[in-house]
C-alpha cells in the first residue's frame, strides 16, 4: 500500500510492530506528517471509505489545541490518544514531526500501553508524546 511518503521498509516494519502488538484486532494502520499521510494497513474485511484527509487534519489541530490546554496541568506530559468508537478504537502516537494512528478491535488498556511504546520507540522518541 506504499505510495512513497515512507520507503515500503520502514511502513512493513511499522504494520508488523502493530501486527505483533495488536494480532488480529488491528483494523487499520495510517502513517501521517504535518503535510501528508499514507494508509500502510487496511484489514481485509473492512471499506476503504474513511476521510483520512478529514482525521490527519483533526489529528494535527485538535492535538496541538489539546496538548496547550493540558500544559502544566497536574496530569503530567501527555502520552498518547485512545478515542472510543461504536466500532473500534484508535489510537494515536506521535512526535513533533511525524504519527502513526492505528484503529482496533476491542482491547486492553495494556495493550493500548504496549502499541503505544512500541510505535513511540519505532518513531524515535525517548518518550511518548
Amino acid at each position: 500500500m506504499a505510495t512513497g511518503l515512507i520507503t515500503d521498509d520502514t511502513a512493513d516494519r511499522i504494520v508488523t510492530t502493530c501486527r505483533t502488538t495488536v494480532g488480529d484486532s488491528l483494523r487499520s494502520v495510517t502513517y501521517f506528517t504535518r503535510d501528508d499521510y499514507e494508509q500502510l494497513y487496511l484489514r481485509g474485511d473492512l471499506e476503504r471509505d474513511a476521510d483520512l484527509t478529514s482525521f490527519i487534519g483533526h489529528e494535527w489541530r485538535g492535538f496541538k489545541t489539546t496538548q496547550t490546554a493540558y500544559e502544566g496541568s497536574e496530569l503530567g506530559d501527555y502520552n498518547y490518544t485512545i478515542r472510543v468508537f461504536d466500532n473500534g478504537f484508535l489510537i494515536r502516537v506521535t512526535t513533533d514531526r511525524e504519527g502513526v494512528f492505528v484503529t482496533t478491535d476491542g482491547l486492553t488498556i495494556k495493550d493500548f500501553e504496549e502499541v503505544a511504546t512500541a510505535l513511540d520507540t519505532f518513531l524515535g522518541g525517548g518518550d511518548i508524546d
